[in-house]
């Protein structure tokens, strides 16, 4: 008699394997201190806590065949990368089209503020799941194309490799929403040092992985349920 197994899945040939890091947590806003910015972005650098993510981050993918990591144009990226770079002897690839959401006029940290206050046109950006309700926010049109030629451009790159790409928390929540053809925001929200996966193959995103903070333990983090 013919036995057909189950099997753990395959990355089909050709394709690459990308982890999404989120960045570490970055520094505290206030409108009396509000962040640096880049090309109009907010530029915070990692905060004690983001510094300690990034080295558990390290620790927890030193092991793994890394053929590439990537990083945006924004500090807190590059600063998250910097020792899973040192254990493995690899100078990250900025990627300037993988950068966060741009908020426009509620750069700078103003975005963190108007959601702790309940601002009406952070409760209508959420109801509505998209970024442009914030004047002189990126629509998801704009969001799309820029991370969908940036993704083309690593997975032409790296056939058969599995890459890490440090990048932000809506971008994770974009690229995810958009390979499960899920409702726009519902991805938003990873947590700071977490890791998502994709596999790319033929332009096909497929979902492998959302979220995954089993390396942050210690008592600075929230613990995982039980």
């Amino acid at each position: 008699m013919k036995e057909y197994r189950q099997h753990r899945f395959t990355a089909p040939q050709g394709a690459t394997q990308i982890l999404l890091v989120r960045h570490g947590e970055s520094r505290a806003a206030s409108l009396e201190n509000p962040f640096p910015l880049i090309d109009g972005q907010g530029d915070p650098e990692l905060a004690e806590t983001g510094r300690e993510q990034a080295e558990r981050v390290g620790e927890r993918l030193r092991h793994l065949p890394v053929d590439a990591i990537y990083v945006t144009n924004l500090t807190r990226t590059h600063e998250t990368a910097a020792p899973l770079a040192g254990h493995l002897g690899l100078v990250p690839i900025e990627e300037p089209d993988l950068r966060e959401v741009h908020l426009g006029e509620w750069e700078g940290g103003l975005l963190r503020i108007k959601a702790f206050e309940n601002d009406p046109v952070y409760l209508q950006m959420q109801s509505e799941q998209r970024w442009d309700v914030i004047p002189g926010a990126e629509s998801r049109v704009q969001i799309h194309t820029r991370v969908e030629r940036a993704l083309n451009k690593i997975a032409a790159r790296h056939p058969d490799q599995l890459v890490v790409a440090v990048v932000h928390g809506g971008i994770v929540g974009h690229i995810l929403s958009h390979a499960s053809a899920s409702s726009p925001f519902a991805f938003n929200g990873c947590d700071n040092g977490s890791i998502s996966q994709v596999v790319m193959v033929e332009g096909r995103l497929i979902v492998r992985g959302f979220n995954d903070t089993s390396h942050l333990t210690t008592s600075v983090f929230n613990a995982l349920p039980t």
